[in-house]
């Protein structure tokens, strides 16, 4: 009985050390896995963050980092786990043209999953603790924090990451179970030897795949809006992914095609073997080359951009925070704006400022009205019922537009224009404008006389993902008195009274973050008293807000790196796999190419061609997609407040570098490992 008991875990682990080729990198992932998994969900749980500043962010952005490997673990290990089932069918039959049955077959199968859950989950899980803590470290670092010495393990990351990975586990059990019960004995036999016949190039889908590709590039670098780079990026993603596919399976296949015409170039020793070989596998062939180009293009994409959010953190900074201290105000009535009444609540403003002793410079202090539309022949629309005949890219048409008084413009620009009634100069951010004159729904049209050169861009405006334009006015009153008359569907104003001022100091950051709190003070005071009819305020300080900013940023780039990882992990595993399973197929070919003449150093020469052939299209390619793709990312990252491309440029560049140099490596280790099979040398090594 007891032998009985043990012959199938014995069996399973036979099974697992005769194809330890097979087994221990596909073991090595599942437990790289399980600990990536740990230390993410470590981090966005762990008490630690909530003592440095920007933790709850990091952490809001860590959890929706395990979302993201918890979706890709079940998709890449249902891939993966596939080429070793493929492999081990040819095993599998003739268990079953001895005696054994599907539901013995199926019980070894269960041994074997068990036992690898088991290896990955202990090993993934300690591995995970043991490299929590330099996770930790790494992410303080990022985010500017102080170091904790002290050391946790967090019972939660460890039962999520059992659970799931127990859950993905069982699922790959029961996908190789119904595998195995849809299979003939016969069938698994010959699975490892059965080949494809040898596909024709399909023109229908090269061509479709072609256009999708070149619409994907055309959206990319025809995209001029921010907004409208945020609302079709996920969608030229998918064209992207979509095309490669269909490229890399119908490409490839004319691809030999076109070698094996060349009679000089295919009828040689070195190319004749791998040509043909390639010829009968590219419809899979194609699709494990598309995976590795997606996989090679997420990672140059991600870890570019994630790079530059971080490196560029301060600028980034400094556009959404453009004075250290800054007062903005909102009043409910057209005259809270006029000068005098400003006056006073400036007044109590500077007040603060002698109390605290403190300089200040780059003075910023202005009104001004924002209001919202569809922007089309120089009329701005707030009504959405009376648009029609819009384009079919409506989101690069819908704009902010701020009025600002003449004198505010002069005053802290240090002009002397003069403008006349109903004339205005116009300036826009991220935005153009092309039109002679503007009119504000059915209002008045303002004659535009002059384009602004230069305009300080207030915090606000840096955040807001519409493009906007400042447009200067010789009679703020009047016109402010008009927008306020147009109501949104809910009868409240579209357009509001704001009053801006912000300034910087060389005051320490303690002094800084104190003058904010007792200027939030005076507001409130002002607003339970009635002074300055203040409907609602945001006083905000660089200094006490550079914490939660470099938290989402660090965030980013922390997540940018652990998600980088795991999809080379996966990228390496399809590229061993792949060369794993086709140097078996590969195997009797060489085998009989030998017997008749072929030596060592050309089946070297050979297995360096077909390496070649295809090995770096994938590569190219990613390179390729990136270069595209760089203007909607350069656009994308102006939604976060940076616009600095050389920066962007330098960290496109330099990923690009690193992951080639990174995919050289991976192909000559994994050329050598085909070599050996292809070769006999795994054999006699064997033996």
């Amino acid at each position: 009985m007891k032998r009985k008991a043990d012959f199938y875990p014995k069996l399973a682990l036979s099974g697992i050390r005769k194809n330890k080729r097979l087994y221990t990198p596909y073991i090595l992932t599942c437990i790289g896995m399980v600990a990536m998994y740990y230390i993410i969900a470590f981090l966005a749980t762990t008490e630690l963050f909530d003592y440095v500043e920007g933790g709850e962010q990091l952490q809001t952005m860590l959890g929706l980092g395990c979302v993201v490997i918890a979706v890709f673990s079940v998709i890449f290990l249902f891939y993966t786990n596939s080429f070793l089932m493929r492999r081990r069918m040819k095993e599998f039959g003739l268990y079953n043209i001895l005696g054994m049955g599907k539901r013995n077959l199926g019980l070894i199968v269960l041994w074997e999953t068990i036992v690898i859950a088991i290896l990955s989950l202990i090993f993934g899980i300690g591995a995970g603790i043991a490299l929590s803590k330099l996770a930790e470290l790494g992410l303080i670092n990022i985010m500017n924090g102080e170091v904790s010495y002290s050391f946790q393990i967090s019972v939660q990351a460890i039962g999520q990451s059992g659970i799931l990975f127990s859950v993905i586990f069982g699922l790959i059990l029961l996908n190789s179970l119904r595998q195995i019960q849809i299979s003939n004995p016969i069938t698994l036999l010959r699975s490892e030897n059965s080949g494809e016949k040898p596909p024709k190039a399909n023109w229908f889908l090269g061509v479709a795949g072609a256009l999708l590709l070149g619409g994907a590039y055309y959206l990319a670098v025809s995209i001029e809006e921010p907004l409208s780079a945020f609302v079709w990026f996920f969608v030229a993603v998918i064209m992207v992914i979509i095309a490669t596919y269909l490229l890399f399976i119908s490409g490839s296949v004319l691809l030999c095609r076109i070698l094996q015409k060349n009679k000089k170039f295919y009828y040689k020793a070195t190319h004749f073997v791998s040509v043909s070989s390639m010829a009968y596998r590219m419809k899979r062939n194609g699709a494990g080359l598309a995976s590795i180009c997606i996989l090679g293009t997420m990672v140059l994409v991600m870890i570019t951009g994630s790079a530059c959010l971080y490196f560029g953190a301060e600028d980034s900074l400094h556009t959404r925070y453009p004075r250290d201290i800054t007062v903005n105000l909102v009043l409910e009535t057209a005259e809270a704006a006029g000068e005098e009444q400003i006056a006073v609540l400036r007044e109590g403003i500077e007040a603060i400022i002698e109390e605290n002793q403190v300089d200040t410079k780059n003075l910023v202090d202005y009104r001004y009205t924002v209001v919202t539309g569809y922007l089309a022949d120089g009329i701005l629309e707030t009504d959405v019922e009376k648009i029609t005949d819009v384009s079919a890219d409506i989101y690069a048409e819908v704009y902010q537009i701020y009025l600002i008084p003449l004198s505010d413009y002069n005053r802290i620009m240090g002009k002397n224009e003069s403008l006349k009634e109903n004339q205005a100069m116009i300036g826009g951010y991220r935005g153009s404008y092309r039109w002679d004159s503007l009119r504000i729904t059915d209002g008045r049209t303002f004659e535009i006389v002059k384009g602004l050169d230069e305009f300080f861009v207030g915090g606000f405006s840096a955040t807001d993902i519409l493009p906007s334009l400042f447009v200067v006015v010789p009679d703020f009153e009047d016109s402010l008195s008009e927008l306020m008359q147009l109501k949104d569907y809910r009868g409240a104003s579209m357009a509001e009274p704001h009053w801006y001022y912000g300034y910087d100091t060389s005051a320490d950051k303690e002094v800084q973050i104190a003058m904010k709190e007792q200027i939030r003070a005076q507001v409130r005071d002002w607003t339970m008293n009635g002074i300055g009819a203040i409907e609602y305020s945001s006083i905000e300080s660089l200094a006490a807000e550079r914490g939660d900013f470099y938290g989402t940023y660090g965030g980013i780039f922390f997540l940018g790196i652990m998600l980088s990882m795991v999809f080379l992990f996966a990228a390496v595993l399809i590229i061993y796999y792949k060369q794993i399973s086709e140097g078996y197929e590969d195997q009797a070919r060489f085998g009989i190419m030998k017997k008749v003449g072929m030596t060592g150093h050309d089946i070297r020469k050979s297995v360096n061609s077909q390496m070649l052939t295809v090995f770096f299209l994938p590569f190219l390619t990613a390179v390729v997609h990136l270069a595209f793709a760089f203007p909607m990312i350069h656009k994308l990252l102006m939604l976060f407040s940076l616009t600095n491309e050389k920066l962007l440029i330098a960290t496109a560049g330099i990923s690009v570098l690193s992951f080639g140099v990174f995919y050289t490596v991976v192909y000559r280790i994994t050329s050598n490992a085909y070599y050996a099979i292809v070769s006999g040398e795994k054999n006699a090594r064997e033996e």
